[in-house]
């Protein structure tokens, strides 16, 4: 076994350890290193900022979805616009934030939200966007916890990423989980990227149920 190999059955042992969540389970503990806006003239009026699973989710009923990265196809195309011109119909419908998720960092995300034509939150603590709000899941830990991760190396080369989800989160409990595919879970360097359950249009049937 040489050293490549070796590396990628670490990757693959360590994020098998994680089960799928399920519906009533608590979200994972975790910390997330987020960029928040700042009195600044600077061009990048930015400092980090560290948000834990409370400051998203405790207290608030949360429509998250998870997808494999920002900038792909199907996720600029459909699943992120799909979400964000549901905002105000999830609102009313007794949703209190809408999160996008991606094992990307938070640079990125928020050049993703603006080249998407994001309306961008610019006061001071912001989250960045004032609908949906892009999370930056930047070391893959929020998505390990929830038994999410995926090696996508050998069929695009992306590394670990999100399988594709979306889910109803109340005070930090799942409520209602879709997950993408027929294995109830991620794939392992999947070919196929399944996008029928995670949209918004299913979480709009389900809300309004």
């Amino acid at each position: 076994m040489n050293l490549t190999t070796l590396t990628l059955c670490i990757m693959a042992s360590a994020t098998s350890a994680f089960s799928v969540i399920k519906e009533g389970q608590k979200v994972p503990d975790v910390t997330f290193q987020t960029r928040t806006r700042i009195e600044s003239d600077d061009e990048n009026p930015f400092d980090w900022k560290a948000r834990t699973t409370a400051d998203y989710f405790g207290d608030k009923r949360v429509v998250l979805f998870s997808l494999p990265g920002a900038f792909t196809p199907t996720c600029s195309s459909t699943h992120l616009p799909g979400y964000e011109n549901n905002y105000e119909k999830m609102k009313a419908l007794g949703v209190d934030e809408v999160y996008c998720l991606s094992v990307n960092d938070a640079f990125v995300m928020r050049q993703w939200g603006l080249a998407q034509g994001l309306d961008e939150d610019k006061t001071v603590g912001g989250l960045g966007f004032k609908q949906t709000k892009l999370v930056a899941d930047g070391a893959a830990e929020f998505t390990r916890g929830m038994g999410m991760s995926t090696q996508w190396d050998k069929e695009r080369g992306f590394g670990e990423r999100s399988w594709r989800y979306s889910a109803v989160i109340d005070n930090g409990v799942v409520e209602k989980l879709f997950i993408e595919g027929d294995a109830g879970g991620p794939i392992q360097n999947s070919g196929p990227d399944p996008f029928e359950v995670s949209d918004a249009d299913t979480m709009m049937k389900y809300l309004e149920s």
